[in-house]
């Protein structure tokens, strides 16, 4: 974006046209005392443009460059091909500026867009229908058991130790802010869910695969939740989706996730687009909105309206199920270019393909001198146990242009020596050759 400042007369006429005279006038509902003085601030003096551009290069260069590395890195990001179709088609002006329809029904290209999204979603996690308008995976999350509290009127939710430890922060804050209490199910030495402690939960919540790339047993969850009379709560990879058994063939009643690898750049981390979807049944309780299709009063033409609208930006506040409302359209649009390019069969592709490469990764970094920590099947994701401090690996391969994977101490106790390693369709068997070296000579 072009660095454009504004000069003293734009800044007047804008005081102008909202009716005031200062920029202070605007700031008068905040005491004297909490505002920070004139020249209080010690700023460095201001740059002009060129030296501003350069002065931020100089800072990009800080971060690791994904094009000059091999990403080993998941974690809950994946490095997975985009095609370009999904670029191409995310950057249209129509598209690319679009935002919140607040007259839905004149956004006809729009609600298509976000409909299509919903279908597939749905279909990919068999469930009856997905929703729109979430911001991430873990916000969906959170949302979830939030919305699960309020249908077993229990104020207690439970969550597995083995679901993405920064998703379970997101759940903690939403939970405290509410007064509800999250219970944590403990993994088992074999890296699954114990689900012992979710008596007078709402909800039992399992990832699917789990952090650390085991798969869990989504039949003993769902005896678990039934036991405990608990909704099912499912954070699941939409890319595994295409290859395992959906969750909702295991009677999962929501099923949540992160759609970033489906055609959304890595990007520092974000902008991500949550993916939410339930029962038919507890299609009142969602948070977000709906879309759906119909035809005209006047003829067959299909035409595509805001079905549903749980926000309290649009109903009264006491009835609304969340205040979720900027919506994560462009995302949501990416994901579904990169659905519709791939197919059934093109997603399926993905995930064997990383199965596969998965397979392999384990048994040359096996031989490199790890040992893998849970022997349960995984699907792109594993955890390795190395004989030397895994930040100290990790650094050392980065030098070699190897962006290794996450250690696990500062998140899991008694996982001190332990790396989380992620292998995607990306990897290739020479890449994954030259990990496996790498690693045989920074361990000697």
């Amino acid at each position: 974006m072009p660095y454009i400042p504004h000069t003293d007369n734009d800044r007047r006429e804008m005081l102008a046209t909202i009716g005031v005279q200062t920029i202070d006038e605007l700031f008068r509902e905040i005491p004297e005392n909490l505002r920070v003085a004139p020249g209080s601030l010690d700023l460095p003096p201001a740059l002009d443009e060129p030296k501003l551009f350069s002065h931020l290069w100089e800072i990009s260069k800080k971060n690791v460059n994904m094009a000059d590395v091999t990403c080993f890195l998941g974690a809950g990001i994946y490095d997975r091909y985009i095609p370009a179709t999904v670029g191409a088609v995310i950057s249209r002006g129509e598209f690319l500026t679009a935002y919140t329809p607040y007259q839905p029904e004149a956004s006809q290209g729009y609600l298509q867009a976000i409909y299509e999204f919903q279908t597939m979603v749905a279909e990919l996690y068999g469930m009856d229908l997905s929703n729109a308008s979430m911001y991430d995976g873990s916000t969906s999350m959170a949302e979830a058991a939030i919305m699960a509290t309020s249908i077993k009127r229990r104020e207690r939710v439970g969550v597995s130790e083995a679901v993405h430890p920064h998703y379970r922060q997101v759940l903690n804050t939403y939970c405290w802010s509410m007064g509800i209490d999250v219970v944590t199910l403990p993994a088992t030495e074999s890296g699954a869910t114990d689900y012992t402690g979710a008596d007078g939960c709402a909800c039992v919540i399992v990832q699917y695969p789990n952090f650390f790339g085991t798969i869990e047993d989504l039949k003993s969850t769902r005896a678990a939740a039934d036991e405990h009379d608990a909704l099912m709560i499912v954070v699941a990879d939409p890319v595994a989706c295409a290859l395992l058994k959906s969750p909702g063939s295991f009677g999962a009643d929501i099923v949540v996730g992160e759609g970033q690898p489906m055609g959304v750049a890595m990007g520092l981390g974000g902008p991500m687009v949550g993916l939410f979807a339930t029962k038919k049944s507890l299609i009142r309780q969602i948070p977000g909105r709906i879309v759906g299709k119909t035809k005209e009063t006047h003829g067959d033409r299909p035409g595509f309206v805001m079905t549903l609208r749980t926000r309290e930006q649009d109903i009264r506040r006491e009835k609304a199920t969340s205040n979720i409302c900027t919506n994560e359209a462009l995302m949501a649009l990416a994901s579904t270019v990169y659905m519709i390019a791939l197919g059934k069969n093109g997603m399926r592709q993905v995930a064997e393909t990383s199965v596969r490469n998965t397979q392999y990764a384990i048994a040359q970094l096996i031989a490199a001198g790890a040992k893998l920590k849970f022997a349960h099947k995984v699907f792109d994701e594993f955890v390795l146990e190395l004989p030397k401090d895994p930040t100290m690996v990790r650094d050392a391969l980065l030098e070699k242009g190897i962006l290794a994977g996450l250690p696990l101490g500062p998140y899991y106790e008694g996982l001190d020596n332990c790396l989380l390693v992620a292998v995607t369709e990306m990897r290739t068997m020479e890449q994954i050759d030259q990990f496996a070296a790498c690693l045989k000579e920074v361990l000697a």
